[in-house]
């Protein structure tokens, strides 16, 4: 065993060549479980794909020698257990589930890495004083239910199994019924909720070009924007597209897209880092000789100041209904997703930042526009964390790709961190 109490890892050249081969396959390992014809990965929550990966993560779990566990609402933990159980629980990981046909970093990155950090860390340096886990997150993305952060948001109580959300997915399968088929929701595994983490890190590709452009190698985190979204449903009357005067109708689609030209208008307005997506639209009955009688739209709005970010909802809300009312429409507007902007952990961000200066690795302080579960753990527990570069900023796309020398470098620091804060 390594001498525990050095004040760095001093990772040897062969440990950082392991690394990278090993984050390597580890990406493509993974992405095997819920690969899709078309490309990309989708592994949509508490879905057979979904259900496989969880099950290889388990078993890759045990063979690092990490202890496996689940939590009732879908979590997985690998537990490195620590000498001092008194002294609570560093967290470390990310999200297991995708969008549809999105790439195979997200989220599996940081599960991953997490992994090879900890399996490094036991095989040379023992046991840890604090004990360490890596999660794989359930649910992040709000890919197949109305909702996000599903396996953070039970852990840090803004869910509970006691009240599971009544929402469904396009089937019409219920949240609470897709878990319980999964083997979840039944009292089989310990409840979520947690209250003995310490500290949450999450590394992350970037989802941006910034670092790609800047040539920096990590990203350490300062913020992460707050984020609204909503539904809104537009009703009107179907007729004849023949036989109905112009004067007389009722489009819902033709109000919809009054709506939507509002949304992005109104948004160009505002300063950076303000946006707003309507990324969804449905048509009913979608024919091509009726009047559309029902459409249904999101709208996703991003800013990293609150004020700003609710008077934009507030004023988003009138405008739907002013636009309905004068074409003699009906609109409703369902808010599903309502996170606050958060900062990170200063004393964590400036521990990183050392680390990274005494590697020489270039970094730069930055915000966070994609939503992530840190911003969900950051309520119970000091929480960050670190970006490495995605090349040409593409994310949510089969096209997502990262540098193996990056994903090391990331894989390297996180361990570094680790080490210093639990031996």
């Amino acid at each position: 065993m390594g001498n525990v109490h050095k004040q760095s890892l001093q990772m040897s050249e062969s440990s950082r060549s392991r690394l990278h081969s090993d984050i390597h396959h580890a990406i493509e390992w993974l992405a095997q479980f819920g690969q899709v014809p078309e490309g990309g990965v989708t592994r949509l929550l508490y879905t057979p794909a979904w259900q496989l990966a969880q099950q290889a993560l388990e078993t890759k779990m045990g063979q690092l020698g990490l202890a496996p566990y689940y939590d009732d609402c879908g979590n997985l933990y690998g537990r490195l257990p620590g000498t001092d159980r008194d002294a609570g629980v560093l967290l470390t990981g990310s999200h297991v589930d995708t969008v549809n046909s999105g790439g195979k970093f997200d989220g599996a990155y940081g599960i991953l890495a997490g992994m090879l950090a900890l399996q490094y860390l036991r095989e040379t340096c023992g046991s840890p004083r604090r004990t360490i886990e890596v999660v794989s997150f359930c649910e992040e993305e709000g890919s197949r239910f109305p909702l996000t952060y599903w396996g953070s948001g039970n852990i840090a109580g803004r869910y509970s199994l006691g009240a599971v959300p009544e929402v469904a997915d396009k089937e019409g399968v219920t949240l609470a019924g897709a878990m319980r088929q999964a083997g979840f929701g039944q009292n089989r595994y310990p409840l979520p909720e947690r209250n003995d983490i310490t500290e949450f890190i999450e590394l992350h590709i970037e989802q941006g070009f910034v670092l790609e452009k800047e040539n920096k190698t990590i990203g350490i985190v300062e913020g992460i924007v707050g984020q609204r979204r909503y539904t809104v449903r537009v009703k009107g009357t179907a007729n004849h597209a023949g036989t109905t005067p112009m004067k007389y109708r009722h489009d819902a689609l033709a109000g919809a897209c009054a709506m939507v030209n509002w949304v992005e208008q109104r948004a160009q307005a505002e300063p950076e880092p303000f946006v707003s997506t309507v990324g969804q639209l449905e048509v009913l009955p979608n024919s091509s000789n009726v009047i559309p009688g029902q459409v249904s739209f999101t709208v996703d709005v991003r800013d990293s100041v609150e004020e700003r970010l609710a008077a934009f909802c507030l004023e988003l809300r009138q405008s739907m209904a002013s636009i309905a009312g004068a074409r003699d429409l009906c609109v409703e507007v369902e808010e599903w997703m309502n996170m606050a902007p958060v900062r990170m952990n200063p004393a964590m961000n400036a521990e990183l930042a050392a680390i990274c200066e005494a590697k020489r690795l270039p970094w730069r302080h930055m915000f966070s526009g994609a939503g992530h579960d840190t911003q969900v753990i950051s309520r119970i527990c000091p929480s960050t964390m670190l970006f490495v570069p995605s090349h040409k900023g593409i994310s949510h796309s089969p096209l997502e790709s990262s540098s193996t020398a990056d994903l090391a470098a990331g894989a390297e620091v996180l361990a570094e961190w680790l080490y210093k804060r639990a031996y």
